[in-house]
């Protein structure tokens, strides 16, 4: 009995697992838009490099942890693609940027070469909302 119970136990977090990671996303607005005012798509920069953030149509900033309507914070996607689950948290990484006290700008340093940027809107908890507010991909040179 012992061992069938032990069983049971196993196999019911094992089914819960993948269910703790997913979390309920948060709606955004039709029309949301975020987008990278600044550099421009083609840019030739030196290093560091002043990247401001743009949103716009019916959403706004607020904090990390902070729950109002349609709004969220940046994530800016570093040399990489958006994450393919997006309803999971999106990871801190090098590669993943996040701005959770609501800054709309931050100055990077990136080593010489091309780079893509990428902004991708995450609501309280670093979800992004549903459907997802991310903006175009842009690359630009970093000159020596």
């Amino acid at each position: 009995m012992r061992t069938w119970s032990l069983s049971a136990l196993v196999l019911a977090a094992a089914l819960a697992a993948p269910l703790a990671l997913a979390q309920e996303r948060t709606p955004s607005p039709p029309g949301a838009e975020v987008y990278i005012i600044s550099p421009k798509n083609g840019a030739r920069v030196k290093s560091p490099v002043l990247v401001q953030f743009g949103l716009k149509d019916k959403m706004g900033i607020a904090p990390a942890g902070v729950k109002f309507d349609n709004t969220g914070h940046h994530h800016l996607l570093i040399d990489t693609d958006a994450p393919a689950n997006m309803g999971a948290p999106l990871p801190a990484t090098d590669n993943i940027k996040h701005f959770g006290k609501g800054q709309t700008e931050t100055s990077l340093t990136l080593t010489p070469g091309k780079h893509t940027l990428q902004l991708l809107l995450g609501d309280l908890n670093h979800v992004p909302h549903d459907p997802p507010v991310i903006s175009k991909k842009i690359t630009i040179t970093v000159e020596k």
